[in-house]
């Protein structure tokens, strides 16, 4: 994921062995490339939802649309994407937790697998996620400032398919 944007990118991200492709700006901006790209790869593709108070953000967040994100996580579905990757910018590399309100109204609102990002700190948010019933989570800063031990967190998970 981050700034693939053509078909080109997503075929060669793909024919070198990358399982799966993350799109967000072109999900939002260019549809027909969604479209496109879900018709050739199916579940290979899943869509990035970066989420500025409540509306989508694209081009490296440096770019917020009027674009509810609830609204485009339906549209997402509709058009047959299957992962939803949603990141709370406001969260995001602060370790102060998930957004579990708006994880919990994306549960409600659409039937994909969802995979959390931002603010995960501890074993605690894994815990609360997996209980929410999400996917998957990204946990990048908290491996990193060691608030979380990966194989803690795999190990809380393990056993079904969620988180």
């Amino acid at each position: 994921g981050g700034g693939i944007r053509t078909m080109e990118d997503i075929e060669a991200y793909l024919n070198a062995g990358v399982d799966r492709v993350i799109l967000g700006t072109a999900a939002l901006k260019e549809p027909e490339i969604l479209k496109e790209a879900l018709k050739r790869y199916g579940e290979r593709i899943a869509v990035g939802i970066d989420c500025k108070d409540g509306f989508v953000s694209v081009a490296g967040w440096l770019d917020d649309s009027k674009v509810n994100y609830l609204d485009f996580a339906k549209q997402m579905e509709k058009l047959g994407v299957k992962t939803i990757i949603f990141t709370d910018i406001s969260k995001d590399g602060t370790l102060s937790g998930p957004n579990l309100e708006m994880l919990q109204q994306l549960k409600d609102s659409v039937n994909v697998d969802l995979i959390a990002s931002g603010g995960i700190k501890d074993i605690e948010d894994i815990k609360a996620l997996k209980k929410l019933g999400v996917h998957g989570a990204i946990v990048g800063k908290s491996i990193y400032a060691k608030t979380l031990d990966l194989k803690e967190a795999i190990d809380v998970s393990h056993g079904d398919k969620t988180c």
